[in-house]
């Protein structure tokens, strides 16, 4: 069993790994700001109204944990094009401060930035939607910041170009800088298999100091 905090708690994405931990019987904090929209609390998460630029909620929930996983979203949506970078620095000041007792820190990234070929991201892309290139621009930032980050155990998982809510299969793919692709060169992941490979590496730890990505 372990102790597995996740802010975003309340979210599209958080909340399957939220699910996922707890299906698994590991103890889980579920963070959101307003935790009432947290409606399936079952047996061994905990649910705290609070986020990670407060002191108080990191305060709280930071100790005893063995893994925390930041699952922020809509950081362009939000008019908050530095969110995920602010959020990544504040987080892994408060695990800096706890030494060799931190936890691993495990960060919901974005599809962006992986490289659609050597050297060109898949932002840079001419057919990348324009809506998507300011989260995903910040998402990208977000993965520069953590690349210098050699005092904490952090990992950075990547989706694959699409993800959207569907069926926990509990198989999927692994890569680390190019999208996964299947055999008809469609790169995609449900939510629910995001989850999955989320908890994987938090069991079976396999990318630490890296970005990795899944998909069918």
């Amino acid at each position: 069993m372990t102790n597995i905090a996740v802010f975003g708690a309340a979210g599209n994405i958080g909340s399957r790994i939220a699910a996922e931990a707890a299906s698994r019987g590991h103890q889980v904090t579920a963070v959101a700001r307003d935790a009432s929209r947290i409606t399936d609390r079952p047996a061994g998460l905990r649910v705290v109204e609070g986020h990670v630029f407060d002191d108080g909620t990191l305060s709280d929930v930071l100790k005893d944990q063995d893994a925390v996983v930041l699952a922020l979203g809509g950081a362009g949506a939000s008019g908050q094009p530095d969110l995920y970078v602010r959020a990544g620095e504040k987080l892994v000041a408060a695990l800096r401060a706890l030494g060799g007792a931190a936890p691993r820190l495990l960060v919901v990234g974005g599809a962006g930035s992986l490289e659609a070929a050597p050297g060109v991201r898949v932002m840079d892309d001419p057919g990348f939607p324009e809506a998507y290139k300011p989260e995903a621009g910040a998402a990208g930032r977000a993965l520069d910041f953590y690349r210098t980050v050699t005092d904490v155990r952090w990992t950075f998982l990547s989706p694959a170009k699409v993800i959207a809510p569907g069926d926990r299969t509990g198989t999927y793919r692994t890569g680390t800088e190019r999208p996964v692709e299947d055999a008809n060169g469609e790169s995609r992941i449900s939510t629910e298999d995001y989850a999955v490979a989320m908890i994987d590496e938090i069991e079976n730890p396999r990318y630490v100091g890296q970005r990795f990505t899944v998909g069918y």
